[in-house]
């Protein structure tokens, strides 16, 4: 892009979004104001580089609302190397693996009807992006596990009950986790750190070692406590 003015629809061309995108970049406070000549407004190289920046965020992991945090300054270079690990433990897809309600029914073979059924519940299974609810290819396997258990005569609601109260404690449970992490390892490692290169390395090598050791405690916990039920339940 040339240092001239160009509209919205040239913009969004040379920056390989759409109209639209620009458009919500702007509604959320993530791009700057056009220059304005009556009804025509006029974007410049600073437009496009803000966006292939919010772009690049992205494709690390952090969410728009965490996007404007980065562009305010309220948030670090350490900060940016964890939320992109946390993207990639995530197995968050690039743009092209995500898919519409519809897209992702067909695919996992679960009708669209259930999954808004538990979404409807408070459990989560898609992400906004943009605005609008997508999918990913790497929760397929889970609502299928979850079509499995209604094969099984399980009634849809005592299932979705028993869904939204597990949902209910594992996120108060990770917030708890969170909370102590980011008071216990984040902000020592930011105040000790030699450099902001040394506390995005640290960070992440603590974020890597943590998260195989805490899901694995709660999965194996919780097993335990299942099956002992189970057996109690059998006397």
């Amino acid at each position: 892009m040339t240092g001239r003015e160009v509209p919205r629809q040239e913009l969004a061309a040379v920056c390989d979004v759409s109209v639209d995108t620009v458009r919500y970049y702007q509604t959320r406070g993530l791009l700057q104001a056009p220059l304005r000549e009556g009804r025509h407004a006029w974007y410049g190289v600073e437009h496009a580089d803000r966006i292939r920046e919010v772009r690049e965020l992205q494709r690390k992991g952090f969410t728009l609302a965490a996007i404007k945090r980065v562009l305010d300054g309220e948030l670090g270079r350490a900060d940016v190397d964890l939320a992109a690990a946390i993207h990639a433990a995530r197995g968050d897809g690039e743009r092209e693996d995500l898919l519409t309600l519809d897209e992702f029914a067909r695919r996992s073979g679960v009708p669209a009807s259930l999954i808004q059924a538990v979404e409807r519940e408070g459990i989560k299974l898609g992400r906004t992006v943009e605005g609008i609810e997508r999918y990913t290819t790497a929760d397929i396997d889970m609502v299928r596990a979850a079509l499995r258990l209604l094969e099984f005569g399980l009634p849809v609601g005592e299932l979705l009950s028993l869904a939204r109260d597990a949902n209910d404690a594992m996120v108060h449970l990770a917030n708890r986790a969170v909370e102590m992490f980011d008071e216990h390892v984040r902000k020592p490692i930011a105040d000790t750190a030699a450099s902001d290169d040394a506390a995005a390395a640290q960070l992440v090598d603590a974020f890597d070692s943590l998260l195989p050791a805490v899901t694995n405690l709660v999965a194996n916990h919780f097993r335990r406590v299942l099956l002992a039920e189970a057996e109690d339940r059998l006397r």
